[in-house]
């Protein structure tokens, strides 16, 4: 495998006496689609503008595609794409005039009919920007993105304010670029988004890294107990189950161990040796986002405590242009 695309060492971030970010250090490979997670105040935004070369850090070293992100110029920026949460765009141009005319500030831009394609916008190529929808228009930020064929893609809450049905089509698009080998950095409030699409998963919790890996791996390290649901057989008590439960509800019964396959197995012997059925039997493992809850506690900063560049509020966000 070559050199990571991103690499970061002991990156730190302070304004006056607040530490926003506090010695991190992660890598992200080539073809990776890495989701960074944490509440508001826990150094996301920053470091992540930090990687886009928007601010400079305090210390520790931080290097994209081979280069310091606050003298990489034009030779980074022309490999790297960024999608805000809201680009700029003149209403009264088409979609195919806006990516062409994007196109023109890169070398090697992509083909501006394949990048209308990709994105789902090939029967609104030449509508005008302001008769698409929300949906749209967030398909063309992303397609402002791409236009430079970029290797290394950030995109900030990507589907922020989609109806569900939107957000799994972006997801779609978010998935074509893993299979052209793009990688792709992303930073989303959204646990099932980051589940779905995410190969690693780095949350951050007060400027700290507090987990690192695989959204299977991360919820593999919780101490969340397995639930076990189900409706009590007819003719049966909840008195008479072979194992203790823990909550009785309109005739269900939930039953949480550490133990499942365990319990189960005398749950379903029990069952057949009485002759009935489990009926709405279900197990539920914790999720990304029990456990995203479970490692950053209340680690969400009062609003008094952030400072414009601890928070991945407006006012952060404000100091990022508008477009590449």
């Amino acid at each position: 495998m070559g050199d990571p695309v991103i690499s970061v060492r002991g990156l730190t971030k302070s304004y006056g006496d607040h530490e926003a970010v506090r010695g991190i250090s992660f890598a992200v490979d080539q073809g990776e689609v890495v989701a960074v997670l944490g509440p508001n105040g826990a150094g996301k935004t920053t470091t992540i503008e930090i990687l886009e070369g928007f601010r400079e850090p305090s210390g520790g070293t931080a290097e994209v595609l081979g280069f310091d992100p606050m003298t990489g110029g034009t030779p980074m920026r022309e490999r790297i794409g960024i999608v805000l949460q809201s680009c700029g765009f003149d209403p009264y141009l088409s979609v195919n005039e806006v990516l062409s005319m994007h196109a023109g500030y890169y070398p090697h831009p992509r083909d501006v009919d394949e990048v209308i394609q990709l994105v789902g916008l090939g029967e609104k190529a030449r509508n005008r920007v302001k008769q698409l929808s929300g949906g749209q228009q967030r398909r063309l930020d992303v397609a402002l993105g791409l236009i430079g064929d970029p290797d290394l893609l950030f995109l900030d809450e990507p589907t922020t304010g989609f109806d569900p049905a939107a957000r799994r089509q972006s997801w779609e698009l978010i998935g074509n670029l893993r299979s052209l080998g793009k990688t792709v950095l992303l930073t989303t409030h959204y646990m099932d988004e980051a589940q779905h699409l995410a190969d690693r998963v780095i949350i951050l919790s007060r400027g700290e890294i507090v987990a690192d890996g695989s959204p299977e791996s991360i919820v593999g390290r919780s101490t969340a107990l397995v639930e076990i649901s189900f409706e009590v057989p007819s003719g049966c008590e909840v008195t008479d189950l072979p194992i203790p439960v823990d909550e009785v509800r309109n005739g269900a019964v939930k039953v949480r161990s550490q133990e499942p396959t365990a319990a189960l197995a005398t749950l379903t012997a029990w069952a057949l040796d009485h002759g009935g059925e489990l009926v709405g039997l279900s197990v539920s493992r914790p999720s990304l986002e029990d456990v995203y809850l479970e490692l950053v506690g209340e680690a969400v900063l009062p609003v008094d405590e952030r400072t414009p560049g601890a928070a991945d509020g407006v006012a952060e966000q404000s100091s990022r242009p508008a477009e590449q």
